[in-house]
């Protein structure tokens, strides 16, 4: 693994980011997309290594800090070579990426330098930038908790990743340092009638301390039908967009700039 001054994988191995999907509104039609930047090792002469084996064995030593560092860089590189290929139209919202932190990283107050550090190197703005965690590490350590609202007052956006898993209740939303509320897709894929009672009461109770919503793992149509009429910001899921790499990933940027060309051009 690369040491804490590398910002590239090691030469054995090749790590690379996919970009798993667009946020499409669920209440417009999508123009830039959002990305989220997920880590996949290639390892050579074993092929592909589950995130599922590979991140636990880091996260249990030192070594995640240095992933979550070369993700960092990576993901605001390529977003900021994406933003100079295909410029947004004026008047539309800029594409984000967001970036997992591991709760381990996160008490590091390294970590506020390894964020400031990626967005001089790329020259991305701090607005553009979003930092996942999961709410156990919000409820788990304090330190964590402060130094998500010093990045937050640095400008990077915050989000609870996976949220109704852990502890937290709608109520503490209110006094969180976050920025958008991303609900468990297992709410999202659930049939029972409650648990989709439960994801518009998230709904309602996020919108009402001014959080952004997104829910994770939408597959079927009916999903996206439901979470329209319940008011849900965004959708995130194979239904929108398999996993794609960079190439493909940035292609959606070109496929927008052209459909706003197109729309000024007519109008």
């Amino acid at each position: 693994m690369p040491s804490s001054r590398r910002r590239s994988p090691p030469p054995s191995s090749r790590a690379r980011c996919r970009w798993p999907t667009s946020r499409s509104s669920t209440s417009r039609p999508a123009g830039s997309p959002d990305y989220e930047a997920l880590i996949r090792w290639e390892r050579p002469g074993v092929g592909p290594v589950p995130p599922d084996e590979f991140i636990p064995v880091a996260e249990s030593s030192r070594l995640i800090g240095d992933v979550d560092r070369w993700m960092l860089h990576e993901a605001t590189r390529q977003l900021a070579q994406w933003r100079a290929q295909f410029p947004t139209a004026s008047g539309e919202p800029a594409p984000t990426v967001a970036v997992n932190i591991s709760g381990r990283h996160l008490a590091d107050p390294r970590v506020l330098t390894d964020v400031a550090d990626a967005l001089a190197a790329s020259g991305l703005p701090a607005e553009l930038l979003t930092v996942e965690v999961t709410e156990t590490v919000l409820v788990d350590d304090p330190l964590a908790y402060d130094h998500l609202g010093a990045l937050r007052a640095m400008g990077v956006r915050i989000a609870i990743d996976d949220f109704g898993t852990g502890y937290t209740s709608i109520g503490q939303l209110r006094d969180m340092p976050v920025d958008t509320l991303k609900i468990d897709r297992s709410f999202v894929a659930s049939t029972d009638p409650a648990q989709r009672d439960l994801v518009a009461l998230m709904i309602r109770a996020a919108h009402t301390f001014g959080l952004t919503v997104v829910a994770e793992g939408v597959e079927e149509p009916d999903q996206l039908a439901r979470l329209r009429e319940q008011n849900c910001d965004q959708a995130q899921g194979y239904l929108l967009h398999r996993p794609l790499r960079a190439p493909e990933a940035g292609a959606l940027l070109r496929r927008a700039e052209t459909a706003e060309t197109a729309g000024t051009a007519t109008t």
